[in-house]
């Protein structure tokens, strides 16, 4: 099957075999897409292999399937350019060299990780990757999955080099962030490294050499710390709450001209796809050991149950009206992966709260507009801190925002 060259919205494609500098395999993904585009831009063509065809045919189309500051008119100009095109068949990894695997580890349901994903997708692009090619595994992965990788190649007699170049992009801020954070290469041997050095310098920044194991251990280090400093700021949220005291006052007491505490963060839902799933990770490697990231688990996961203590403990939920506010993640994103405002919204339910909920960013068709919510609310709750939040008129309503948007206090 011949993959299509994208051409300008609009313009009808034409087929078209070409040598390609690099292909991404899950390229139409919140980690894949800024990545894509971003090469283009440097002006690398650029091919996509996605089996998700409804996302292929909203990207070839000029759409973001999803909200990334300055994709939308980065996308419309990439197109333009004819440096972008997409597949449905791992067949276009045939047409490069350089091959970016953007498939990472996820966790069971037992919260340990699982290769079995990362094991089909290798086995089904394996026979489209050229002999001397350069693999380069993207999103987090398990570590030693490298090495598994590089050995499951040999074995097969294949002769490819394989670097482990975790992103390291916040969503949202992914288009600045590829080209003016450094890049880890995790290589075995200095000819993948050298390779994979040269393929991130045409995005403009400086690399840092490591082996595959400490790459792998890097990234899973930088996302447990994050969770674990959201765990001891929502810690200290309940422990104040519990005693009485205004928490907001203390924290701007502690951050007041004083450096040493300029790095907590306020506290707010620490939720996504990567901060848990990697805490877990990273607890499995250490055979569940790691009683930090545990106790960060159950801190952090509890969040949504203290909230909904919190707004019981003055009157009964029971047919309460409640509208929750944000849906997403995290701020300004559409994504809800792993977000804790839905744990939140179904023990409000299991409360016997009628729970209307909002998002200005979120498509699902169970959401109503904002002034829907609040129509005949007794109580508001902040679910994700957007910025059309920010002072907000929610008139005598009960006022649960942990994130302090609404009028830069701390209300519970």
């Amino acid at each position: 099957m011949h993959a299509e060259l994208s051409s300008p919205v609009g313009a009808s494609a034409t087929p078209v075999r070409r040598r390609l500098d690099v292909c991404l395999v899950g390229g139409c993904g919140h980690v894949g897409l800024p990545l894509a585009l971003s090469l283009a831009s440097a002006g690398l063509l650029v091919g996509v292999y996605d089996v998700d065809q409804a996302k292929v045919e909203l990207v070839q189309s000029g759409t973001m399937p999803f909200v990334e500051e300055g994709a939308d008119q980065l996308l419309l100009e990439v197109l333009g350019t004819g440096r972008l095109e997409f597949s449905p068949s791992p067949e276009i990894l045939q047409r490069t060299d350089t091959v970016i695997l953007i498939v990472g580890t996820p966790i069971d349901e037992f919260l340990n990780p699982s290769l079995r994903v990362f094991e089909r997708v290798l086995a089904d692009i394996e026979p489209s990757i050229v002999d001397g090619a350069l693999l380069v595994l993207r999103s987090t992965v398990y570590p030693g999955a490298t090495e598994w990788v590089e050995g499951a190649l040999a074995a097969r007699g294949r002769q490819v080099d394989v670097a482990f170049c975790p992103e390291r992009i916040a969503e949202g801020r992914a288009l600045v962030e590829l080209r003016t954070l450094p890049q880890i290469v995790g290589a075995t041997d200095d000819r993948a490294a050298r390779r994979a050095e040269e393929l991130f310098s045409r995005l403009g920044v400086r690399t840092i050499r490591t082996t595959p194991r400490e790459a792998e251990l890097a990234k899973l280090f930088t996302n447990s710390w994050r969770y674990l400093k959201f765990a001891v700021a929502n810690q200290f949220l309940i422990m104040a709450a519990e005693a009485g005291v205004d928490y907001g006052h203390v924290l701007a007491a502690m951050r007041d001209d004083y450096p040493r505490a300029a790095d907590l963060p306020g506290p707010g839902f620490a939720a996504g796809p990567c901060l848990l799933k990697d805490t877990m990770q990273l607890s499995a490697f250490d055979g569940q050991h790691f009683v930090l990231g545990h106790a960060a688990m159950l801190v952090n996961e509890g969040l949504p149950e203290f909230l909904v203590r919190s707004l019981a403990s003055s009157e009964p939920l029971a047919g309460r009206r409640v509208a929750l506010l944000g849906m997403a993640f995290k701020a300004e994103s559409d994504d809800v992966r792993a977000s804790l405002s839905y744990k939140l919204k179904k023990l409000l339910w299991f409360a016997g709260a009628l729970v209307s909920c909002t998002d200005p960013y979120v498509p699902d068709p169970e959401l109503v507009p904002l002034d829907k919510a609040l129509e005949d609310a007794e109580v508001v709750v902040i679910g994700a801190p957007h910025a059309r939040y920010r002072g907000l008129d929610v008139g005598e309503r009960r006022l649960l925002d942990v994130w302090g948007i609404v009028d830069g206090e701390i209300h519970l």
